[in-house]
């Protein structure tokens, strides 16, 4: 196959239906991570929160509508 042959293969396979919305917060390290990844797009935001991570999501799932999403619907993944 060719790259070309590859490029058209690669853009028709079926999109997925599922959406995942998730929160993982990294206790050992600190970090944050905001995931969503859906039919409008991929979208990751990465932080280092040290000891406050946990808190530091809560919060954010507290602000409900941030300007971009509702976070108060993301899954929260404590690891």
């Amino acid at each position: 196959m060719n790259r070309e042959e590859l490029k058209r293969l690669w853009f028709s396979l079926p999109l997925s239906k599922k959406e995942t919305k998730e929160i993982i917060v990294e206790t050992e390290f600190g970090h944050v991570e905001i995931l969503s990844d859906g039919p409008d797009g991929y979208s990751s935001f990465k932080t280092n929160q040290g000891d406050n991570a946990l808190q530091y999501a809560k919060d954010r799932m507290k602000e409900k509508f941030d300007g971009i999403r509702d976070l108060s619907k993301y899954k929260l993944i404590i690891k």
